[in-house]
């Protein structure tokens, strides 16, 4: 039961990203806010890149195909322009991550990764509720008032 009621939790917390990928359009993709350095399309692709990496590295979903390729570039490369594979790639990262948290069976094991140290696995589901939703919140700005 208590895993249902987390992946409940993260969803609603996670309508505040996809309900603005809903109605994003491709020329949204390109958009940035002023000086700041990241497109909205990078920063839906890098949301779905760390809870992919958070449903394989931190609750043990070993089979979880990822890439961080804007982890790697360190910046945006201007590639993340296309709104089919980008909502494509954000589903394929909530049902992951969504099976991962189903299959937890102890919260209050601890993890640990070179981001963030040591963590019970609680904490580290609150550092992934409150990145998409950091996140979401400059993605909403970007797409409001971004060129």
């Amino acid at each position: 039961m208590e895993n249902d009621q987390l992946i409940e939790l993260w969803k609603e917390g996670r309508t505040r990203f996809t309900k603005l990928l809903d109605k994003a359009v491709e020329a949204d993709l390109t958009k940035k806010l002023g000086d700041t350095p990241n497109s909205a399309g990078f920063l839906i692709r890098h949301v779905a890149e760390v809870e992919l990496l958070f449903a394989k590295n931190v609750f043990g979903k070993r089979d979880v195909k990822i890439t961080a390729k804007t982890l790697i570039a360190g910046k945006d490369t201007g590639e993340w322009t296309n709104l089919t594979d980008l909502r494509e790639y954000t589903t394929y990262a909530g049902e992951e991550l969504e099976a991962a948290i189903r299959a937890q069976k102890d919260w209050s094991s601890v993890v640990e990764t070179k981001e963030f140290g040591k963590k019970t696995k609680s904490e580290a589901f609150g550092r992934i509720l409150t990145h998409t939703a950091y996140h979401s919140g400059q993605l909403a700005l970007v797409l409001k008032y971004g060129t």
